[in-house]
């Protein structure tokens, strides 16, 4: 199933990269967090390329609600808790500034924008019934300056308990984004990446030599270093695109993990939620079309799609040095259903890495900080029972027992959420190829 977004959009095509090259960066992966670093790599005049294994916005960016926001779910209350006042601020302005960076990009003064149906709209996180965790949240959030405000109803066909509101957040169409800002990098398609070296990448047809290293894979490909295989996992969640709905105006996100989000794109309503760890059973679309159905009963669904997100320990994202004995690579992943916001900020953030330029953000999004959450635990939980699981099939990337996905048709990997199709060909990574 294709998103509205893949439906609407056609992308510039780009050659797959052959012979041996020299290059200062070398960025894999085409997805929004890899094309908006080659952006700000050209425009600082370095020389880099760029490398994808199959098209740009091919894989998670095609699938995203492509939703602009610092407000990501009721997370500030435990950033404060967790970390302290000064890291929770940081984590908001860095996403305040990604959100500046967008609507720059899209809707300058000087009307030379990207043509990306870019629109300003609040951004609400609400509960069906917990309104102290509703006011613990904006407490949080007059603590690190923030002018989130309370909000006692909203315009959704539900009561609520209340909501966080944010003004002035965004949403835009992605692949138009990305087909806007695409256009004159130094890209090659069709070129995945089948070893890595110290400042060398091999593919098919290529050997790349290169200072730097920018591994933008969604989910990183290299279990070497860095222990991503623990730090790491993957959540799926499904969208439907209704017509002849109302306009919900605004961005909405319940609290709960598999709450249901809602955004408008033009006459669709963009209904989220049915959320799982991969691998394990979740609600898919048949929570969604079961809600749309008792809720919107004149609507009709135009678009279904899924997407995959990659989940840190501590819902804060990787962005940095791959490891400390990796000189020369770096990482952005880890974005938690942000991807947007994150993508920018790592394109910023490693910009100013690779340019020797001091960043304040550089401390608070280290893939070096510590390992020990609680989730730590559960993946490691996760990854032994599912190793020691007798099964036939098994996942290339490391070895789990692959679990059938009865919704979408695949095999998924419960450690780290490679997924394959029916006959064991990838389509999500870390794996790097078929089923096992």
């Amino acid at each position: 199933m294709d998103s509205v977004w893949s439906e609407t959009t056609q992308i510039e095509a780009f050659p797959p990269l052959r012979g041996d090259v020299k290059t200062d960066v070398l960025i894999v992966g085409g997805g929004m967090a890899g094309i908006l670093c080659a952006h700000f790599l050209q425009k600082a005049g370095v020389s880099y390329l760029l490398v994808e294994a199959e098209q740009i916005g091919g894989g998670v960016s095609k699938n995203t609600t492509a939703k602009i926001t610092a407000q990501h779910g009721l997370c500030y209350q435990k950033l404060l808790k967790d970390a302290g006042a000064e890291t929770a601020k940081l984590y908001l302005d860095a996403n305040q500034q990604a959100l500046r960076e967008f609507r720059k990009l899209c809707a300058p003064e000087n009307g030379a924008g990207i043509d990306c149906d870019f629109e300003e709209k609040d951004a609400f996180v609400y509960s069906l019934r917990d309104r102290k965790a509703i006011d613990m949240e904006l407490d949080a959030l007059q603590k690190i300056g923030c002018s989130a405000t309370f909000q006692a109803e909203v315009p959704l066909p539900f009561d609520i308990a209340g909501a966080v509101r944010f003004p002035k957040q965004a949403q835009f169409h992605p692949l138009e984004f990305m087909a806007g800002i695409a256009s004159g990098l130094n890209i090659f398609e069709h070129s995945p990446v089948q070893e890595l070296a110290p400042h060398i990448a091999i593919t098919e047809h290529a050997k790349i030599s290169a200072e730097h290293i920018v591994l933008a894979t969604h989910f990183p490909i290299l279990n070497k270093h860095g222990g991503y295989f623990l730090k790491l996992y993957q959540h799926r969640s499904y969208v439907i695109a209704l017509e002849n709905t109302p306009d919900v105006r605004g961005i909405y996100l319940e609290e709960t993990q598999d709450g249901l989000s809602f955004r408008n794109y033009g006459k669709l309503l963009l209904v989220g939620g049915g959320d799982h760890r991969t691998g394990k059973q979740g609600g898919n679309w048949q929570i969604l079309r079961d809600f749309a159905a008792n809720t919107y009963p004149g609507a009709r669904e135009q678009y279904a799609w899924a997407t995959q997100d990659c989940m840190s320990l501590d819902g804060v994202p990787y962005i940095g040095r791959y490891a400390k004995s990796a000189e020369g690579l770096y990482i952005a992943s880890g974005f938690n259903k942000w991807g947007m916001t994150g993508s920018m900020v790592a394109a910023r953030l490693l910009t100013d890495m690779i340019l020797g330029r001091a960043n304040e953000y550089a401390d608070l999004f280290s893939p070096q900080r510590s390992m020990l959450k609680p989730q730590l635990l559960r993946n490691a939980l996760t990854a032994v029972g599912n190793l020691l699981t007798p099964s036939t099939r098994r996942c290339p990337h490391m070895g789990c027992a692959l679990k059938w996905n009865p919704a979408e048709h695949s095999w998924d990997c419960p450690c780290h959420g490679s997924r394959f199709d029916e006959d064991g060909e990838l389509i999500d990574n870390p794996a790097t190829g078929g089923m096992k």
